[in-house]
């Protein structure tokens, strides 16, 4: 006898399961299954990390380049007044020999918690960069994710007193609880 036989002897009276139909997704509806997925891991990322940032691609400045920002909006005396260094800097944040992520996310951070204590004028000193491998790499990225905050109206690199070209001024917006307090100071007067 040979093995087939056996075979065939030893499962004579099995019966096969029956197998349901199977779906065959087209490549659009597969395409269109990915997308769905990543945009849903997106989704879900977005809510695990409120940090807005980006982390791709930057525009590179050089070391002794000026920066500098403003939003319409913001009167021509007022900046220049801010960009001359002369308005009282409210808090600090020194970004030197962090990498760009741990930078990322301190800018971040330190943005936010000025919005939430009613600061108005900081400074960051980000560093020329200029014996690193990346001359300005963080230069580079801080003036871009400044761009991308609502609440920075404007920023300026720092007079030399302040570090010059290694940091930035930067001037946030009035919270809603300063403005009503400046408004009922001028009622009063």
């Amino acid at each position: 006898m040979d093995d087939f036989s056996e075979f065939k002897e030893a499962v004579g009276d099995v019966t096969p399961l029956k197998t349901e139909a199977r779906i065959s997704l087209s490549k659009q509806q597969r395409d269109t299954l990915a997308i769905a997925q990543r945009r849903q891991a997106a989704i879900t990322d977005a809510k695990a990390d409120p940090n807005h940032l980006s982390d791709n691609h930057v525009h590179m400045v050089k070391p002794y380049d000026i920066i500098d920002y403003k939003k319409d909006g913001v009167q021509e005396g007022v900046y220049r007044k801010f960009r001359l260094g002369k308005y009282e800097l409210d808090a600090r944040l020194d970004l030197h020999r962090k990498t760009v992520q741990q930078a990322r996310e301190e800018v971040y951070r330190f943005i936010a918690d000025a919005m939430k204590y009613d600061l108005r004028t900081l400074i960051i000193l980000h560093g020329k960069g200029e014996k690193e491998a990346t001359p300005a790499l963080l230069k580079s990225w801080t003036n871009k994710w400044l761009r991308e905050f609502d609440d920075v109206i404007a920023f300026h690199s720092a007079q030399p007193q302040h570090g010059g070209t290694g940091a930035v001024y930067v001037m946030l917006r009035k919270s809603e609880r300063k403005k009503q307090e400046t408004r009922e100071k001028h009622r009063i007067k």
